[in-house]
């Protein structure tokens, strides 16, 4: 049990803060940047155009912090790759930030600063948030679970590591290993 939580605090909880805390200075840049540019001129009418450059400025702060510290050894090798990735998964990010000022500026008709920024600025930022940690984890920042260096050292202990399983001896090696379920079954017919 003990190795079980110990092996899930190095892949996700310790990753998980990181990722919250590039994910939290890049709320601050871009909360800060869309309130200051929808108090500007330029701005004033367009809540939407200021989410949009605000988040951009902070999705080129979280692709440098997330590529330089949280996932650093997850990175791929084909940086081009990884940027292209990185760009899909946050564009669908800020489309989700985006769809959520649109509801309130579209829908619900609420159009005042405060209301911008509570639908984009949080909400959306909460659910596009979400949709990023996943997408950067399992597909842009993507190191295979038996190929990461702060889990197991098999994709047997992996599973095993996961699921809490007891070790089973196989009769042909004689070490302890964890077996899938299936063969769990097979064995015990």
């Amino acid at each position: 049990m003990v190795e079980r939580v110990s092996a899930l605090w190095h892949l996700f909880v310790k990753e998980l803060m990181k990722f919250g805390l590039v994910g939290a200075a890049a709320w601050v840049l871009n909360a800060g940047l869309v309130w200051l540019l929808m108090h500007t001129e330029f701005f004033a009418t367009s809540h939407i155009k200021a989410k949009f450059v605000a988040t951009i400025v902070a999705i080129a702060f979280s692709w440098v912090a997330n590529r330089l510290w949280t996932f650093r050894d997850k990175r791929q090798e084909d940086k081009r790759k990884e940027a292209i990735q990185f760009a899909i998964a946050n564009a669908i990010g800020l489309a989700i930030e985006m769809g959520c000022l649109g509801v309130s500026i579209y829908v619900l008709h609420l159009t005042s600063p405060t209301a911008s920024f509570i639908s984009g600025t949080i909400i959306g930022t909460v659910l596009g948030t979400v949709f990023r940690y996943f997408a950067y984890r399992f597909w842009v920042f993507s190191t295979k679970l038996d190929e990461d260096p702060d889990f197991a050292d098999s994709p047997d202990q992996e599973f095993a590591f996961i699921t809490g399983q007891i070790p089973v001896v196989h009769p042909h090696t004689g070490h302890g290993t964890a077996a899938e379920p299936d063969d769990d079954v097979r064995r015990a017919s």
